[in-house]
């Protein structure tokens, strides 16, 4: 998440959506789905990489996916292609959410009855839009906090900041429409404004998220899962989420695996979580979700 505009904040002023295509051999445009034949290639490494560790406990299976990725480039608005909201697999390239969602939808793959190509699009497609369905740009999950929401709707993560000790925020959250510039689909479309607007009245008629102060990380070490979600949520007006990973205790330390934008690839982050959010002027704490992985092919 979050929302995807995550890149667009660095400091509030980044809020411009660039179209990337990255030089991309399309292998399949259709009304639903884009990814190439190096897509392809990289998923059936995976699963070949992933063999012995297919029945291994969740969170084994979630850090030897997450490690597959090492190194692999960050590349900003992956998902932003022109026309008709399509579901846009790229395993070659990644921002901090298609990161996370490739990684969940990956395992959750492996663990299934038919690690094949199709459910991983599927496992995909449920994950990054509400209910499971694609049904145009609206539909999908661009606020982290309604990313959360929905799929702990739909038993795939659960929100465990609470139990850390975490407290609630309720700020209002209307980043979008509020920089309609800043999205292409929003900018000239009055119609499409509103349907967000109304996604927003939504998540806004909630109770708010929980989630950890920054100050109370260090204490709360040890009780982090680890290879559980983070989300860093911000002091940002009308934003929950800035950034995620995925958490990974390091001997002693406890720090996270993510895309960053500033190492411009995956990495094992050199600082502890607490230090990165004590970092970042913007970062008000962090969101900690488990991962469950289940047998979902019979959905």
């Amino acid at each position: 998440m979050l929302i995807r505009m995550k890149r667009l904040i660095v400091i509030f002023s980044m809020a411009v959506i660039a179209v990337s295509f990255s030089s991309m051999v399309i292998a399949e445009i259709s009304p639903e789905r884009v990814y190439t034949p190096e897509d392809r290639q990289i998923f059936d490494r995976y699963i070949g990489y992933i063999a012995p560790w297919r029945l291994a406990p969740a969170d084994s299976l979630l850090e030897k996916t997450a490690l597959f990725f090492l190194n692999a480039p960050y590349v900003s608005h992956t998902l932003e292609m022109p026309g008709e909201e399509k579901l846009v697999v790229n395993l070659r390239e990644f921002d901090c959410t298609t990161f996370v969602e490739s990684v969940v939808a990956l395992a959750r793959t492996a663990r299934s009855d038919n690690p094949d190509f199709d459910t991983f699009l599927s496992e995909l497609q449920y994950i990054r839009y509400r209910d499971g369905n694609l049904r145009g740009y609206v539909s999908r999950l661009h606020y982290t906090s309604d990313w959360l929401y929905d799929n702990e709707k739909k038993g795939v993560m659960k929100n465990i900041s609470a139990g850390l000790g975490g407290i609630c925020e309720k700020k209002t959250i209307d980043f979008m429409t509020s920089h309609r510039d800043a999205y292409r689909q929003l900018k000239n479309d009055d119609v499409m404004l509103k349907e967000m607007q109304v996604m927003e009245n939504r998540i806004n008629e909630r109770d708010g998220f929980y989630y950890l102060p920054k100050s109370s990380i260090s204490g709360k070490t040890p009780m982090i899962p680890h290879m559980s979600m983070v989300a860093f949520t911000t002091g940002i007006k009308g934003l929950d989420v800035t950034h995620m990973g995925v958490v990974f205790h390091k001997g002693e330390k406890l720090t996270f695996i993510h895309a960053s934008s500033t190492q411009k690839k995956v990495v094992v982050d050199q600082k502890s979580l607490s230090d990165y959010c004590a970092a970042q002027s913007s970062c008000t704490g962090i969101i900690v979700f488990r991962i469950a992985l289940i047998d979902t092919t019979s959905r």
